[in-house]
């Protein structure tokens, strides 16, 4: 089986700085949030203990079943949110990865008012 690629800052960038609303901001102090309309749906961490790690928002239904399964944790200070960290993103198949992302971005983009989705969409 071929080495996956590391998931770094630089891809997750190229995966959604297309996407409507999609912005960035520095967190803590080494932790880069990706924010739709100002609400966070992916936390990845650039420096530190954590260093590498992806923590993300995930469905309330899927919460128990992502836990379960080896690498993923509930997420710290998020999880009563249902977020899910992953301390080692290359260890998931590109594809999977991106469609949770994708999810992640959705579920937040769903809560926003319906004028600022109009908006987005637009």
């Amino acid at each position: 089986m071929p080495a996956r690629p590391k998931v770094d800052e630089k891809t997750l960038r190229g995966w959604m700085e297309g996407w409507p609303g999609v912005g960035t901001d520095v967190k803590w102090g080494n932790d880069l949030c990706f924010l739709v309309a100002g609400k966070m749906f992916c936390v990845h961490c650039l420096d530190g203990a954590g260093k590498g790690s992806l923590s993300f928002k995930v469905e309330d239904a899927r919460f128990l079943e992502l836990t379960d399964r080896p690498g993923f944790v509930p997420a710290p200070y998020l999880a009563r949110a249902h977020w899910v960290k992953l301390d080692d993103p290359s260890a998931l198949a590109r594809a999977e990865l991106q469609a949770l992302l994708r999810r992640a971005y959705e579920l937040i983009l769903a809560r926003l008012p319906k004028k600022t989705q109009r908006e987005l969409a637009g």
